[in-house]
């Protein structure tokens, strides 16, 4: 396989989009704006996707499924709701199709038209909560805490791999409370579970925080959200969750008996992540040599490479340092392919951002030595085949902080404290990163902002602590309370 790719300083966008073909993640499909996700890709994918499901479950959440169409009539229900999605929508019109007069083609049947249009997914909201009407009568079935893994569809005009396809897979939460506290409190806590993960598993930092309203999920009273800095210097936002108050409720009719027989609404939330972490996980990491996984989501996290091909005492040797490290749980492959060279083999598993690379010839068994390569850093030394196993245990721990420690310190050196546009202007255009700016609450000023700049607000943090400063907005100098995240973004 070619090794070589646009580097991040020469065009960052060729950079990822040859990241994501030659690591063997992704590749464009025949139907416009979607893509085909490999095998590679798609197994890093299901690391993700275990891991969450795991998390999910052990908070109490069950797995569900819901239909891929949506009648238009649901969408007509929550006005703000349909408005925020009516222009991302795939309408279903007929049914059926017929061979055309030539007798070659196929043309749509006239007589096939549906009584109702259906809409492709985009979210489940709306058929979720019509579904819902009929499962909760009585406070004893709330809390109700229902997740779906799914493929959406979103007709994008601008497409990327993984950053925003008309077709991608997700996770999306619906659940019903008794009161609001309780939906508030399960809002926030599936977003500090999609924060950890981040953390904990993409080695990625990320700020928690409230969109504004003006930047907040269609029909939502509040939405929540994790914001993470790219290697470019540009947001993403890698996973958001909605407390949805009683709007779903109220406009599909679900109520429930309290403790004292009285009827009330239902409070809400859904909260979701997608293929989009793949995007976040490339950009988060990866270098000029290819992908860069944390170990623990690499498919493969250590690979071993006989040099210069197998033999009977190597074949011995790696089966035995493989069993140990499966032993441990770390996952192993072990290339024996005598068609291809060694110095091919490397630049393939760098490529594909294998975390850890051993390598072992006739002269390292003499010596009781094997040569060890890390793709973080790009070290390489020599160790003793004494307790290996235990030596890449504690290397794989040392690679997972190693890369979230990175970012994080990215994260800090490019979150700006300013109080001046000039300063706003200096971060956005010049410096990159977060702006962290007063702003006087409007709508009004947030839509200038991004007209002036390309800059949006992406969210108003929680944890996030710095000297006040003058409490006026960077563009209006109008009286304001709350300092805001801006950044140009994906």
């Amino acid at each position: 396989m070619s090794k070589e790719i646009t580097s991040q300083e020469e065009n960052y966008s060729e950079w990822y989009l040859d990241i994501v073909k030659k690591a063997q993640l992704a590749d464009n499909s025949k139907v416009k704006g979607c893509m085909v996700i490999k095998p590679y890709g798609f197994a890093i994918w299901e690391k993700m996707r275990d891991e969450l499901d795991r998390q999910f479950k052990a908070t109490g959440h069950q797995n569900a499924y819901f239909p891929l169409f949506i009648p238009k009539s649901f969408l007509s229900k929550e006005a703000a709701h349909v408005d925020g999605f009516a222009k991302e929508c795939a309408v279903v019109t007929h049914h059926r199709l017929k061979v055309g007069a030539d007798g070659k083609s196929v043309v749509v049947d006239e007589t096939a038209k549906l009584e109702e249009e259906l809409i492709v997914r985009p979210t489940s909201e709306t058929i979720i909560w019509d579904t819902y009407k009929d499962w909760i009568k009585s406070y004893r079935d709330l809390p109700l805490l229902i997740n779906q893994w799914a493929n959406v569809v979103r007709w994008e005009l601008r497409t990327r791999l993984f950053l925003r396809t008309t077709e991608f897979l997700w996770q999306e939460g619906h659940t019903a409370h008794a009161t609001e506290a309780e939906a508030i409190a399960e809002a926030r806590q599936m977003l500090d579970i999609y924060a950890d993960f981040a953390r904990d598993f993409m080695a990625m930092p990320v700020y928690k925080g409230t969109k504004t309203p003006n930047e907040r999920f269609a029909g939502a009273d509040d939405t929540y959200t994790i914001e993470a800095l790219m290697q470019d210097g540009k947001a993403l936002q890698a996973g958001t969750s909605h407390f949805l108050g009683q709007n779903f409720a109220k406009a599909f009719e679900v109520t429930f008996l309290n403790e004292n027989n009285k009827n009330e609404y239902v409070w809400a939330t859904s909260w979701g992540v997608s293929t989009r972490l793949m995007g976040a996980l490339i950009m988060s990491h990866s270098d000029n040599e290819g992908l860069v996984l944390p170990p623990k989501l690499a498919p493969i996290q250590v690979v071993i490479i006989p040099i210069p091909k197998p033999d009977e005492a190597i074949d011995a040797k790696v089966a035995e340092i493989s069993q140990a490290l499966r032993k441990k749980g770390i996952t192993v492959k072990y290339d024996n392919d005598t068609k291809t060279r060694p110095g091919f083999k490397f630049a393939e598993y760098e490529m594909r951002g294998v975390p850890v690379r051993l390598a072992l010839g006739a002269r390292d068994l003499q010596n009781g030595t094997i040569e060890i390569a890390r793709r973080d850093t790009k070290e390489k030394k020599s160790v003793s085949l004494e307790n290996i196993a235990d030596y890449v245990e504690n290397l794989l721990v040392e690679i997972q902080d190693n890369l979230y420690q990175k970012a994080s310190q990215r994260l800090k050196d490019r979150t700006h404290t300013v109080n001046t546009w000039e300063e706003f202007v200096d971060v956005v255009e010049n410096k990159g990163g977060f702006a962290y700016a007063y702003w006087d609450g409007t709508t009004e000023t947030e839509v200038k902002i991004k007209n002036l700049t390309q800059a949006t607000a992406r969210c108003m943090p929680w944890d996030l602590e710095v000297a006040e400063g003058t409490k006026t907005c960077i563009l209006t100098g109008a009286p304001a309370t709350q300092r805001v995240l801006f950044a140009k973004a994906y």
